[in-house]
């Protein structure tokens, strides 16, 4: 095992792991590819496993709405540990990788700790604020997206079909904004500043929830275009 890939082996292992996609073509992915190969190499190095990088990413995003429920500043901390734990979920297939690690547990593995990240990350949405039953609406369009493109895939799909409007990285970015926000909103008002008076902490966070549940229905809309045009017979 090498513990120093080339940019260029990297995107290729990156490819294979997600239906050949050229991370290349995406200025985000290709550089949150080079991200995650950089804080790979020491645990590679160290011969951690790619499946304990999984759950230790999952272990961390469990501690985002705990961390967001104690208010005040707190959210803005949530928003950090938003961002480590997105950045293992990236970090166990460049292991996987470098290390020729992939395996079938693997496979199975990653997807699982995906969505217990999302449904934690929609838990923090209504922790901050957001209605119950708009966390509940997301959750479940979140989990139809990926159900129909795992069963598409079932099905002979080649790759994830489609890049929607929410993927992964829409997800962490919808909940660090909110929990950011919120950290923000409380700060701003204790030093006595009211930018905008007639919007506070869970109404910011329910119109981000409500942005991420149209991002949802869009996204599931488009991978079905995406699957059926692919799949019909």
């Amino acid at each position: 095992m090498r513990p120093v890939f080339s940019r260029e082996e990297a995107y290729a292992g990156w490819s294979r792991l997600h239906g050949g996609i050229d991370p290349r073509s995406s200025m985000w992915i290709s550089g949150w590819v080079r991200i995650a190969h950089t804080c790979a190499t020491p645990l590679v190095r160290a011969g951690v496993s790619p499946s304990t990088v999984t759950v230790a990413g999952v272990a961390v995003m469990a501690a985002v709405p705990l961390i967001a429920s104690a208010g005040a500043a707190w959210p803005m901390v949530a928003m950090l540990v938003i961002l480590v734990g997105a950045v293992l979920d990236g970090v166990d297939g460049a292991i996987a990788v470098r290390a020729g690690k992939a395996s079938r547990w693997g496979r199975v593995l990653d997807p699982f700790a995906d969505r217990c990240s999302d449904l934690l990350l929609i838990l923090t949405l209504v922790v901050l604020g957001a209605p119950a039953w708009l966390g509940i609406s997301l959750a479940l369009l979140t989990l139809l997206l990926e159900s129909a493109r795992a069963h598409a895939q079932a099905a002979g799909m080649e790759g994830p079909g489609v890049l929607t409007w929410w993927e992964r990285p829409s997800r962490v970015i919808v909940a660090s904004f909110a929990t950011a926000t919120s950290a923000i909103e409380w700060g701003a008002r204790r030093s006595g500043i009211d930018v905008l008076p007639a919007l506070d902490g869970v109404t910011l966070v329910t119109i981000y929830s409500i942005i991420a549940t149209v991002l949802a229905v869009a996204g599931l809309a488009q991978l079905l275009v995406a699957v059926h045009s692919e799949l019909e017979d």
